[in-house]
C-alpha cells in the first residue's frame, strides 16, 4: 500500500514539475500574428490581382491566374524551408489561404523524397491533403477532356 502511495505522490510531483516548465502560450499575440500573417497573404493576392486586371485581363481570368500565382509562391517557399517557418510563428494564418494548401502537398513530397520518387514523393504528397484532392484534380480532368471531345 505504501509503494503505491509514493508512486501517485511521485506522479503528481511529476505533473506539476510538467506543468511549470511547459510554456504557457499567449492567445493573444497567437491571433493577432494568425490575423496579420493571413492579411498579408490576401493583400499579396489582392494586389496581383489587381495587376492582373490593370493589364488587361478580364476578372475570371485574372483571378485564375492569380490563384495559380499564389499555389506556386506557397509551393515555391515551401520547398525554401521559409513557408515552414512562417506556419509556426503564424499559425492558422498561413494555413487558411490556398497557399497553405500548396504547402500541405509540397510539405510530405519533401520529407519523403529520400525514399524515392516514386514510393517517396509520388506516394506521401498527398497524404496530408488527401484523396479529395486527387479525386478532385482527376475528375476535373475527366470531365475536361469529356468536354472537349463531345460538347465542344
Amino acid at each position: 500500500m505504501k509503494k503505491q502511495i509514493t508512486r501517485v505522490n511521485k506522479e503528481k510531483e511529476y505533473e506539476e514539475y510538467v506543468k511549470n516548465k511547459v510554456p504557457k502560450p499567449n492567445y493573444l499575440l497567437n491571433c493577432l500574428w494568425a490575423f496579420f500573417v493571413g492579411g498579408v497573404i490576401c493583400t499579396i493576392a489582392q494586389f496581383i490581382n489587381n495587376l492582373l486586371k490593370n493589364s488587361g485581363l478580364n476578372k475570371t481570368d485574372a483571378g485564375t491566374v492569380t490563384v495559380i500565382i499564389m499555389i506556386f509562391l506557397g509551393a515555391f517557399l515551401t520547398g525554401l524551408g521559409v513557408y515552414d517557418k512562417l506556419g509556426k510563428k503564424a499559425g492558422a494564418g498561413s494555413i487558411v489561404p490556398i497557399t497553405g494548401f500548396a504547402n500541405s502537398i509540397v510539405s510530405p513530397a519533401m520529407e519523403f523524397k529520400r525514399e524515392g520518387y516514386v514510393l517517396g514523393v509520388a506516394a506521401k504528397m498527398f497524404s496530408v491533403a488527401g484523396p479529395v484532392l486527387v479525386y478532385g484534380f482527376g475528375s476535373s480532368v475527366i470531365i475536361g477532356v469529356l468536354y472537349y471531345f463531345f460538347i465542344r
